[in-house]
């Protein structure tokens, strides 16, 4: 399995922004079969939802409520993908989990929007 260390995460104000970080480790066949790299998230009481997904190509899913406001990169050779979250809502109070190709999920962190 990969290792993935989130970073970023933190208190802010509504309208302002965040950027969340991951970088992921592990052996270099592992490392080597990394295709999806991305963000979900949890809110307390609520399921697990999309963030945002990217693939090895540059193929990018995005959940419809951060639509325009999160932007998601890659950078392929250091293998890390970045969150850039712009003009949060209270509604993006959540821990926010970092995956790669949905079988190895980071520990998370928090993000809390006060309104």
């Amino acid at each position: 399995q990969v290792r993935l260390v989130e970073s970023g995460g933190g208190l802010v104000q509504t309208g302002g922004s965040l950027r969340l970080s991951c970088a992921a480790s592990g052996n270099i066949f592992d490392m080597s079969r990394i295709n999806v790299m991305g963000w979900y998230r949890q809110a307390p009481g609520k399921p697990r939802e999309l963030v945002a997904t990217i693939t090895r190509a540059g193929s990018i899913d995005c959940g419809a409520s951060v639509k325009g406001r999160f932007t998601i990169s890659r950078d392929n050779a250091k293998n890390t993908v970045d969150l850039q979250m712009s003009n949060l809502k209270p509604d993006d109070t959540a821990v926010y989990y970092c995956t790669v190709n949905y079988d190895s999920w980071g520990q998370g962190t928090r993000v809390t929007v006060s309104s």
